[in-house]
C-alpha cells in the first residue's frame, strides 16, 4: 500500500466517523452570508476595537488550506474564489459535536462557519467560529505546503489541482475571461451581431491546415471539426448581416509546441463596406483597449520584454524581409529583389546557404511552387522571431492567401495584414475576395497545390462560390487567436498554460510530456 492509498483509507475512517456523528458525508448546500473575497474587502479596514464593538455576524465557506490546533483551541485558512481568511476555533465555544468535527477535519476539506468578525494579537481578520458545517472531505492529500504542484505536466492533466494549490493559476483564467468579455463588449458597440456557424462541416475551409475526421453514423456521412469558421461567416455577409463575429473553438490536426495546440479559441469577425486598412485601424484601438482593461495598461510586461501595445508599427512583408535580413548572409537583399518573384529561389539558396553554415533548419524547396511561396517562408524564417513589439505585417502574395483580394495596383500580391508580438502571430485579417470567379481560379490553384502534395491547401467549396454569386459587398476580416494574446496579457509562457484542458497523450508508463514539440506554421486564420 503507498502512503496516498493509506491517506485515502484513513479519510475514509474520519468521514465513517463523521457520519457517526450525524453528519451528512456529502450534503447538498450551505447558505453564506458573504465570500471570503467580500469579507476581506468590506471589513479590512476596520480596527480591532471597532470589530469588537460592531461584533460583526458572517456565514463563510471554503476549502481549509492551513490547519493548526492547539487543544482546546485552533486555526484554519479557508480558501474560496482565489482570496484566504483565518478562522479561529475554541472548544467551549462550539458544543462536543461540532468540536468532535473539528478534530476530524484535514486539509483540503470544504466547511462552513457562522460567527463574528475579529482580529488576532497579530493583527489578522479572522472569524470566531460559532457554529461549524461540514460540506465535503477531502480523501486525497493535497501537494505540500513548500513545494505545491510544479511538475508542469501533472499540473496539465489534473487542472483541478493545480486550481486548488497553485497561487496565480486561477488569475490566469480570470484574465482569459476578462479578455474575452473586453473584446465582446468593443465589438457589440461597434454594432456588431454575436453568431455561431457548425463545427462539423462537410467540407473544410478558411484556413490552411489538416483537419480531424470524424463520421456521422445516420447519415453515414464524413464530416470535419472546424479548422475556421471563415466561410460561413462571410455567407451571413452575403445574406445581409454586415457586422458579424464569433468566439469559436476551432480544431488543427497538427503538432503540439508552446504556442500552438490543436484544439484552440479564436475571435473572427467581418465588417460589411470595409477593407484591411480599416481592420488594421481597428485592430490597433481593439488590442490596446483589452490590454488596458484586462490588466490596466498598454505597457503588458512578457518574459523579459515590455509589450507596448499602445502604437503598433506597421512594416510590409517584403520591407520585413530586407530589415531582418541576417547580417552574415550578405549580401543584403535589396528592395528591387524582393519586389520580384523570379528572384526567391536565388534569395532562398542566399539563405540556405548562410543557414547551413550557422547551424539553423533551412527553407525546403519543392518543385513547382507558385510565385510567393518561397518568399513567404523567407519571412517566416529571417523576420518573424524578430517581431517582438506589436507589428503588423501587411501584403501577402496571392500564392498563400486565397481568400483575399488582390492589391489593385499589385495583382500578384493581395491586401492582407498579421499582427505580431513576442515572436508569434495574434491576428490575420483581409480585404475578402468576393468576385466569384475570381475565387474559384484560387480554389483551383490551392487543388494543384494539393495535387502537388500540400496536405493543408484549401479545398474547392462550391456552395461557396454559389453564395459569392449572389453578390457579398466590399468586406474585411480578421482572426485574433484568443489563447496567444492570453499568453500576452497574463505573461505565460506556453499556451497550455492558459487553456483549462490541453489536449495531451494518454499517460503511460514512462511518459514523461503531453506531446511532440512539432512547430505549426499554420496562421492563425
Amino acid at each position: 500500500m503507498n502512503l496516498d492509498e493509506e491517506i485515502y483509507q484513513q479519510r475514509q475512517e474520519k468521514l465513517r466517523q463523521l457520519e457517526a456523528l450525524g453528519y451528512q458525508s456529502y450534503p447538498h448546500s450551505f447558505a453564506f452570508s458573504h465570500t471570503l473575497e467580500q469579507i476581506q474587502q468590506q471589513f479590512a479596514a476596520r480596527t480591532a476595537e471597532q470589530l469588537e464593538a460592531e461584533r460583526l455576524a458572517v456565514r463563510a465557506a471554503g476549502r481549509i488550506v492551513a490547519l493548526r490546533g492547539h487543544g482546546k483551541t485552533g486555526f484554519a485558512h479557508l480558501l474560496q474564489g482565489g482570496a484566504r481568511l483565518q478562522i479561529y476555533v475554541r472548544q467551549d465555544a462550539l458544543d462536543e459535536r461540532q468540536f468532535s468535527l473539528w478534530k476530524l477535519l484535514d486539509l483540503g476539506d470544504f466547511i462552513g462557519v457562522r460567527g463574528y468578525l475579529f482580529r488576532t494579537r497579530t493583527g489578522e481578520l479572522t472569524i470566531h467560529v460559532e457554529e461549524l458545517f461540514f460540506l465535503a472531505k477531502d480523501l486525497l492529500p493535497l501537494p505540500e505546503k513548500w513545494h505545491g504542484l510544479q511538475d508542469v505536466e501533472r499540473r496539465y492533466r489534473m487542472r483541478y489541482l493545480d486550481l486548488a494549490v497553485n497561487a496565480g493559476v486561477r488569475d490566469v483564467f480570470v484574465t482569459r475571461s476578462r479578455l474575452v468579455q473586453s473584446m465582446r463588449q468593443a465589438l457589440n458597440q461597434r454594432g456588431y451581431l454575436e453568431v455561431e456557424t457548425p463545427m462539423m462541416q462537410s467540407i473544410y475551409g478558411g484556413a490552411a491546415a489538416r483537419p480531424f475526421i470524424t463520421h456521422h453514423h445516420a447519415l453515414d456521412l464524413q464530416l470535419y471539426l472546424r479548422i475556421a469558421p471563415e466561410l460561413y461567416l462571410k455567407r451571413l455577409i452575403v445574406g445581409g448581416l454586415e457586422r458579424v463575429y464569433e468566439i469559436n473553438r476551432n480544431f488543427r490536426n497538427e503538432g503540439i509546441s508552446t504556442h500552438h495546440n490543436p484544439e484552440f479559441t479564436m475571435l473572427e469577425f467581418y465588417e460589411a463596406y470595409s477593407d484591411y486598412r480599416v481592420l488594421m485601424d481597428f485592430s490597433e484601438e481593439l488590442l490596446a483597449r483589452v490590454a488596458r482593461e484586462v490588466t490596466g495598461s498598454e505597457q503588458v510586461t512578457y518574459g523579459e520584454h515590455v509589450l507596448d501595445f499602445s502604437k503598433l508599427r506597421r512594416l510590409s512583408l517584403r520591407d520585413a524581409i530586407c530589415e531582418f535580413w541576417p547580417a552574415e548572409a550578405a549580401p543584403a537583399p535589396s528592395g528591387e529583389e524582393v519586389r520580384r518573384h523570379a528572384a526567391e529561389p536565388d534569395l532562398v539558396a542566399r539563405y540556405n546557404q548562410w543557414a547551413e553554415r550557422a547551424g539553423r533548419a533551412p527553407i525546403a524547396v519543392r518543385g513547382g511552387e507558385e510565385e510567393g511561396v518561397l518568399l513567404t517562408a523567407l519571412f517566416e524564417a529571417v523576420a518573424e522571431q524578430h517581431l517582438i513589439q506589436p507589428t503588423i505585417i501587411y501584403d501577402f502574395p496571392v500564392a498563400v492567401s486565397p481568400l483575399a483580394k488582390n492589391k489593385g495596383d499589385e495583382p500578384a500580391w493581395v491586401e492582407r495584414f498579421e499582427i505580431y508580438a513576442a515572436g508569434m502571430e495574434l491576428a490575420n485579417g483581409y480585404s475578402e475576395l468576393n468576385d466569384p470567379e475570381e475565387q474559384r481560379r484560387r480554389f483551383e490553384q490551392q487543388l494543384r497545390a494539393r495535387e502537388r502534395g500540400d496536405a493543408e491547401a484549401h479545398q474547392m467549396d462550391e456552395d461557396y462560390v454559389r453564395a459569392l454569386s449572389y453578390g457579398m459587398p466590399p468586406t474585411a476580416g480578421e482572426g485574433i487567436g484568443i489563447d496567444r494574446l492570453c499568453m500576452l496579457l497574463s505573461n505565460s509562457a506556453s499556451i497550455r498554460d492558459v487553456i483549462l484542458f490541453p489536449l495531451l497523450r494518454p499517460q503511460t508508463a514512462g511518459s514523461e510530456d503531453g506531446g511532440s514539440e512539432e512547430s505549426n506554421s499554420a496562421p492563425i486564420r
